[in-house]
C-alpha cells in the first residue's frame, strides 16, 4: 500500500512539473510567425482571387512561355503577389514577373521563381 502511495505521489509530482514547464514555455511560442504560405494553404478574399486570375490569364496567354512558366504558383494576399516555381530561363523569369507586375502594380510582386538547371546533354 505504501509503495502505491509513493508511486502515485511521484507520478503526480511529474505531472505538476510538466504542467508548469508547459505553462512557462507557452509565451516563448506565442510570438512565432505563422508558417509560410503555400498555394494550398492560402486563403484569399474575392479581390485577391480576381487578381490571381488576371495574372494567370496574362501569363497563359503568352504562348512564347514554356509550360513550366504557365504553371508557376501565384499566391496573392492583400494585393501582394508571390510567384513560386520553376521556369526554363532567366528571360522567362523576368517575363512572368513583368506580367504579374503589370496586373498587380509595381512593387507588389515578390519573385521567388527559380531557373531550372539544364542537366540534359
Amino acid at each position: 500500500m505504501k509503495s502505491t502511495f509513493v508511486s502515485n505521489a511521484a507520478l503526480l509530482a511529474q505531472l505538476v512539473a510538466v504542467s508548469a514547464a508547459l505553462t512557462m514555455a507557452g509565451p516563448l511560442f506565442a510570438g512565432q510567425a505563422e508558417p509560410p504560405q503555400t498555394a494550398s494553404t492560402a486563403t484569399q478574399n474575392k479581390a485577391d482571387r480576381e487578381l490571381t486570375q488576371q495574372i494567370r490569364k496574362a501569363i497563359v496567354s503568352d504562348k512564347s512561355l514554356s509550360t513550366q512558366a504557365h504553371n508557376v504558383k501565384i499566391m496573392t494576399k492583400d494585393g501582394t503577389v508571390t510567384l513560386k516555381g520553376q521556369v526554363k530561363t532567366d528571360e522567362e523569369k523576368k517575363a512572368v514577373e513583368d506580367k504579374a507586375a503589370g496586373v498587380a502594380g509595381a512593387g507588389k510582386v515578390t519573385n521567388d521563381l527559380t531557373v531550372a538547371s539544364n542537366t540534359s546533354k
